[in-house]
C-alpha cells in the first residue's frame, strides 16, 4: 500500500490540470459512492486528481487514488483493500478504470452496506451501465457524466481568461449582452476552427501528434469500451469498425440500415445493435422526432463531436455537418435534443426550434432561433453559434 501512496502522492504534485472542469461544482460530494463516466480521452484520471488536489494535501493518506490497471488487483480484490485502507484512517478511495475488475459492482455494493464511513468515488467508460435494475449498485451509486472540453473551456485554455457558463434562457433571453461582454475580451472566432479540429479532448495538450492520437483513442473506445464491456467477440472488431467509418462518411443523414447490413455482411438487427454500442461509446450521436428513441432507426445520425469528423475523413469536411455536429454537441449535455420541424434541425426541449448555418436560408421565420456561424453577435432570434458553446 505504501507504493500507492507514493503513486497517489506523485500525480497530486506534477500532474497537470489546466483547467477546472465545471461539473467539479455540480457534484455533490456528500455521497459516499459516486461514479464518473466519460468517454475515453476527456480527461476522467485529471478529474480524480483534480478533486484529491482540491480536497486533501498530497501528503494526506486520508484520501488515496488507485488504478485498477495495476496488476496488483489481479490477486486484492477491491473489498479487502478498500477494508484495510479504512483500518488505516482512509475516509477517501478514489478509484480509476473500475471496469478492468471483473466483479467491480458487487464489491462495491459490499463496501457501500459494510464501510459507511468510507466514501469511494470511481471512474468508468461511457458503455457502462451504472442504473441497470440487475446491477447491485442501482439503487446505491450516484453517477455524473464527464465530456471533453466545452469551447468555453478551450477558450480559457487559449487565453487565460475565465468565462463563466450560461443556460439555455439566459443565452436566449441575453445573447446580445453576453456576446458582447465575452468579445469585449477575446475575438471567439478565431479560435472556433481549432476547437472544431482538436479541442474537444484534453490530450490535444500533449506534445504528441493529436490526429494520430485520437484514431488511436477510437480504436480504443471500440476494442475496450464497446467489445470488452459488451462481452462482444473480438472476431466482430472489423464489422464494427467498418460500420463506424460507413456511417462517418455520411453524417448529418439516416442512415440506410438495409445497406449497411448488406456492406458489413450482418443482420439489420445487428447494425441496430452496434449503432446503439457506438452511441454509448459517445462516438456517434442519434437524433429523433418527439416520442421516439431506440430500438427505432434514427431519423439523422451524428458523430458525437466535431473532432471526429476531421479524424475520419480523408478529404475536406463539410462545414455544415461541422457546424450541426457542434450545436448538438454542446447542447445535449443538459437539455434534450429532438428532430426539428422540415424547415429546422433540431427541436430543444420539446418548445424551441433551432435553424444551423452560416445564413438564413430560407424566409426569416419569428418562431424559429437561428444559430449562425461566422457572427460575432446577434440579434433578436438570430445567435452566433461560438456562443451555444459556452452552455457548459
Amino acid at each position: 500500500m505504501e507504493s500507492l501512496y507514493r503513486t497517489h502522492q506523485y500525480l497530486v504534485e506534477h500532474l497537470a490540470l489546466p483547467i477546472r472542469r465545471k461539473l467539479m461544482d455540480e457534484i455533490n460530494w456528500d455521497d459516499r459512492l459516486i461514479g464518473i463516466k466519460g468517454s475515453r480521452g476527456v480527461g476522467k484520471t485529471s478529474f480524480l486528481i483534480q478533486y484529491a488536489k482540491d480536497h486533501f494535501s498530497s501528503g494526506d493518506k486520508r484520501c488515496l487514488y488507485i488504478n485498477l490497471n495495476n496488476f496488483y488487483f489481479t490477486v486484492k480484490t477491491i473489498k479487502d483493500f478498500a477494508g484495510e485502507f479504512r483500518m488505516r484512517g482512509g475516509k477517501v478511495l478514489l478509484i480509476d478504470q473500475v471496469y478492468k475488475y471483473p466483479e467491480w459492482a458487487s464489491e462495491l455494493a459490499y463496501c457501500y452496506d459494510h464501510y459507511s464511513d468510507l466514501q469511494i468515488i470511481f471512474t468508468g467508460s461511457s458503455v457502462m451501465r451504472l442504473k441497470d435494475e440487475n446491477s447491485p449498485i442501482a439503487n446505491k451509486v450516484i453517477s455524473y457524466n464527464l465530456r471533453g472540453f466545452s469551447f468555453r473551456e478551450f477558450v480559457e485554455l487559449q487565453t487565460g481568461c475565465k468565462f463563466e457558463a450560461y443556460s439555455l434562457d439566459e443565452i436566449l433571453q441575453h445573447h446580445e449582452e453576453i456576446a458582447q461582454k465575452i468579445s469585449s475580451q477575446i475575438r471567439p472566432l478565431a479560435y472556433l476552427d481549432d476547437y472544431f479540429h482538436h479541442g474537444y479532448y484534453p490530450f490535444y495538450l500533449e506534445k504528441r501528434n493529436f490526429s494520430e492520437n485520437l484514431l488511436k483513442t477510437m480504436n480504443m473506445m471500440l476494442e475496450v469500451d464497446v467489445l470488452s464491456i459488451n462481452q462482444i467477440e473480438l472476431s466482430y472488431l472489423p464489422k464494427l469498425r467498418k460500420l463506424f467509418y460507413l456511417l462517418s462518411l455520411t453524417v448529418p443523414s439516416s442512415p440506410n440500415v438495409s445497406q449497411l447490413s448488406l456492406d458489413i455482411e450482418t443482420s439489420r438487427a445487428t447494425v441496430m445493435n452496434y449503432i446503439k454500442y457506438l452511441k454509448d461509446a459517445r462516438l456517434i450521436n442519434l437524433l429523433y422526432p418527439v416520442d421516439e428513441d431506440f430500438p427505432k432507426k434514427p431519423a439523422r445520425l451524428y458523430l458525437q463531436n466535431p473532432n471526429l469528423l476531421y479524424a475520419t475523413r480523408m478529404i475536406g469536411v463539410n462545414p455544415q455537418a461541422l457546424r450541426e455536429t457542434f450545436f448538438y454537441s454542446q447542447i445535449h449535455k443538459d437539455y434534450k435534443v429532438n428532430l426539428g420541424s422540415k424547415s429546422s434541425e433540431f427541436l430543444i426541449e420539446e418548445q424551441h426550434t433551432f435553424c444551423v448555418g452560416d445564413r438564413i436560408r430560407e424566409k426569416f421565420n419569428p418562431d424559429t432561433y437561428y444559430a449562425i456561424d461566422g457572427i460575432e453577435a446577434g440579434e433578436r432570434k438570430v445567435i452566433p453559434l461560438w456562443l451555444f458553446g459556452f452552455l457548459y
